[in-house]
């Protein structure tokens, strides 16, 4: 062979070789999108935000998986499955914090990436866990939209659940460190409603028979912001007592049509699943490693930073108001 064919030969061989990686690069990587079970409007409304993190990302494909009914079960065997189809990714909202992990275990021993989102995996059968939000960014934000609308601020009370929910504590201690930055803004008093509606509506009732210059009732339940707010469209204040703190749009799009509510929190489902998407891709595609004090880009939803346990939060609870709560009412 000529000394111009064997070169021409070689730089065959080489674009061949090129083509190759090019073509490896551009193979479709397979996420699942487990969910706790399908036909809930929260997870659907994720799936549509995996969806956007695929379009985005071009080379992915989204399955949108899960039981019939929330038991952990169900979920290993989907998980089960999938390990059988080799996907590339698992992202797991998961309805057993314990039971899924040697399911999980498998699926990573398989080279599968793996992480939780919403609810999450004990640490052994993941590589991170996506929390919706934080204590201190919804301790933060409780407070804000009752102060956002009382500039010249005013009184406020707390409608929580029980006296012993961790969650519920842990959410108004953090709001009680940033109530200095609300000047103006007093927190005259917290009743337990134990996340039952005729309680908490008697409750509710009892905050503004107690403090007649009552201004705002701040639930971070569902269950006690949909009772405070029919207690104040029964007592006739709409206007003068503002409901607010964390709710399902479903169940708070009455009070914000009434005026009961002038906004509420919750984190945005769609956000969630465009989050996990975008996560699980850049672990299985080895752009990014998970651990503790990694930073993960997330997309439009800026970066996630990993605590010591491999937890990081998305982001505030968003905020429904007038101007988007038609848009989700119908979704969760």
């Amino acid at each position: 062979m000529s000394i111009t064919r064997r070169l021409f030969a070689g730089t065959a061989i080489a674009a061949l070789a090129l083509a190759g990686g090019a073509a490896q690069a551009q193979e479709t990587v397979r996420i699942a999108l487990v969910v706790k079970a399908l036909g809930i409007g929260f997870f659907e409304a994720a799936a549509k935000g995996a969806e956007e993190a695929a379009a985005e990302l071009g080379n992915v494909e989204i399955i949108y998986t899960g039981p019939t009914d929330t038991t952990a079960e169900g979920q290993i065997e989907v998980i089960n499955a999938l390990i059988a189809q080799e996907v590339d990714a698992i992202a797991v909202s998961a309805n057993d914090r314990d039971a899924l992990v040697p399911a999980l275990k498998r699926a990573m021993d398989r080279g599968i990436t793996v992480i939780s989102w919403d609810s999450g995996v004990a640490p052994e059968g993941r590589q991170l866990h996506l929390n919706p939000s934080s204590n201190a960014l919804i301790g933060n934000m409780i407070i804000k939209m009752a102060a956002d609308n009382l500039p010249e601020g005013g009184q406020v009370a707390v409608l929580s659940a029980s006296a012993t929910a961790t969650n519920q504590n842990t959410w108004i201690e953090e709001m009680n460190k940033v109530l200095p930055n609300y000047p103006g803004i007093e927190v005259v008093g917290t009743v337990y409603g134990d996340d039952l509606a005729d309680k908490s509506y008697r409750e509710a009732q009892g905050l503004m028979q107690t403090y007649p210059d009552l201004d705002a009732i701040i639930a971070p339940t569902s269950v006690g912001i949909v009772a405070a707010a029919r207690a104040v469209e029964d007592a006739g204040k709409v206007g003068q007592v503002n409901v607010t703190g964390l709710g399902l749009p479903s169940e708070m799009a009455g009070a914000i049509e009434s005026g009961a509510s002038k906004s509420f929190a919750i984190w945005n489902p769609i956000d969630l699943g465009y989050s996990a998407a975008m996560l699980s891709y850049q672990l299985a595609t080895g752009a990014a490693e998970a651990g503790p004090g990694a930073t993960i880009p997330m997309g439009r939803m800026g970066t996630l930073t990993l605590d010591d346990n491999s937890e990081g939060a998305m982001a505030d609870p968003f905020v429904y108001d007038a101007s988007n709560i038609d848009e989700f009412k119908s979704i969760f």
